[in-house]
């Protein structure tokens, strides 16, 4: 296997200028340019995928950026995008900004120093950090966008608040997800305007994240907030499936004195017990469609549809009380 010491000596020139030609950083005159790329097709050396998309002028590498790679739904919403990325040849590149705003464009700046094809995103990025790369919206989807793919979360709102007046609450607290996300404003946009509708009272919650590292903490608060509550309408998954493992902790029996509904249908769903009833939201399709859309933008194919919202629906466990 060829070095690039050896790419050096045959090109003739340093391998600080074998370095800057294949990473494209730094002044590298374009006769020492062209010898380069000469001396790297006569050894066939390819150091990385970024070498040899720079060497191509074709990437086969598509980033993804993800808030919290921790969070089972997110998880499965990669395994789409990956699944969808691998049967058109393409690998990914995660990055996790673990709710951290400043990282988005770091990562941005990073997925364009290698040269990716393209971009997957549950994050808002900037469109000058990716200047001719083709973005795809995820989730959470900024209001200005031009390719996306979301699920529907209002009509989520929707079915969880009627999924709950049909199970005879009393005492109704909503978690309300994080302010700066958009998703959790047309949650809860959709459940306000089932039990508003209906003069049926309630309180909301609010959770500073959807991390699932903060989840032990915000239900420990809620709980305590909220002796008396007898139904509760979660951010998602995670957190519905804490509320139930701290209140039986605590000698609440669910669904008898606490019934809860979580958002998302995710793994943690189906391995607490009893089992949490829930609002499947496609994240693997969402994950397998958004890198379907993005293959078509990178190889230049016409796009019948920019924007496409899926629908969610009602799976029903073992955690709300029986309808009356």
């Amino acid at each position: 296997m060829a070095t690039i010491r050896q790419v050096a000596e045959l090109a003739g020139v340093s391998v600080a200028t074998v370095s800057r030609a294949l990473n494209d950083s730094g002044y590298v005159s374009e006769d020492a340019r062209d010898k380069v790329l000469h001396a790297v097709k006569e050894l066939n050396f390819y150091p990385n995928e970024v070498a040899r998309s720079l060497f191509n002028k074709k990437s086969k590498m598509v980033g993804l950026l993800l808030p919290d790679i921790s969070n089972p739904y997110f998880t499965m919403l990669a395994k789409g995008a990956e699944d969808a990325l691998n049967d058109d040849g393409f690998s990914l590149l995660l990055a996790n900004t673990q709710d951290k705003t400043d990282k988005v464009s770091e990562y941005a700046l990073s997925f364009a120093s290698n040269n990716v094809a393209g971009v997957l995103s549950v994050e808002p990025i900037d469109g000058d950090f990716l200047k001719n790369v083709p973005l795809v919206n995820l989730d959470r989807v900024p209001g200005k966008h031009e390719y996306a793919v979301f699920g529907d979360d209002f009509q989520g709102g929707v079915l969880s608040a009627e999924t709950i007046l049909a199970c005879n609450p009393q005492n109704i607290v909503v978690m309300v997800g994080p302010r700066e996300v958009p998703t959790a404003q047309e949650r809860l946009n959709g459940i306000r305007s089932v039990l508003e509708k209906q003069d049926i009272p309630f309180d909301m919650f609010q959770t500073k994240s959807y991390r699932v590292e903060d989840a032990h903490e915000t239900v420990d608060a809620l709980l305590n907030a909220y002796p008396n509550m007898d139904t509760v309408i979660a951010t998602n998954d995670v957190y519905g499936a804490v509320v139930i493992r701290e209140a039986l902790k605590r000698g609440i029996q669910i669904p008898e004195d606490l019934q809860i509904i979580g958002y998302d249908n995710s793994s943690s769903s189906g391995l607490v017990y009893p089992g949490l009833t829930t609002i499947y939201h496609p994240a693997y399709d969402i994950g397998y469609v958004g890198a379907k859309l993005l293959c078509q933008l990178i190889q230049q194919k016409a796009v019948k549809e920019k924007v496409v919202q899926l629908p969610v629906q009602l799976v029903m466990r073992e955690s709300l009380r029986k309808k009356v």
